[in-house]
């Protein structure tokens, strides 16, 4: 497991922890993190998901509501809700990650830690936003991808 892997995963653990606990602020966030990593690079980088989530929360959640087919926001599990704003983050805001490594990084952690039918859902519904905002194609030769 690569240190990016086991940051998204620290940043989805930090960001449950802020769903459930309510917002904490950023010394407690950066505690959390440190305690539950010891590599700097690994907290570093779940430091900047996060804080990148948290301050273009409204703006992911537009965008992953506007997505939904036959689902309502409030009606996502906090997992899978997190999973899509981390790899919404990354497809908009973080521009040397291929599109392809988020979609099966978010899928994987879907996985993980959702529930069993958490992995498809993700995928699906990552697929139709990366379409529609037409960042599908992040990273592949000659297709930059596009942040609104």
């Amino acid at each position: 497991m690569g240190p990016r892997h086991r940051g998204r995963e620290l940043a989805l653990r930090g960001l449950y922890q802020l769903e459930m606990r309510g917002e904490a602020g950023s010394p407690e966030l950066a505690e959390f993190l440190a305690s539950s990593e010891p590599e700097a690079e690994v907290c570093a980088f779940a430091a900047r998901l996060v804080e990148g989530v948290r301050s273009q929360r409204e703006q992911l959640d537009r965008h992953i509501a506007e997505t939904l087919e036959h689902w309502q926001l409030s009606r996502l599990s906090p997992v899978d809700h997190n999973v899509l704003r981390l790899a919404l983050y990354e497809l908009l805001w973080i521009g040397d990650i291929p599109a392809r490594v988020t979609f099966d990084e978010a899928i994987e952690l879907a996985k993980q830690y959702g529930d069993r039918d958490s992995g498809r859902f993700v995928n699906g519904v990552l697929d139709r936003m990366a379409e529609r905002l037409g960042c599908k194609g992040k990273g592949d030769i000659g297709e930059p991808g596009k942040a609104d």
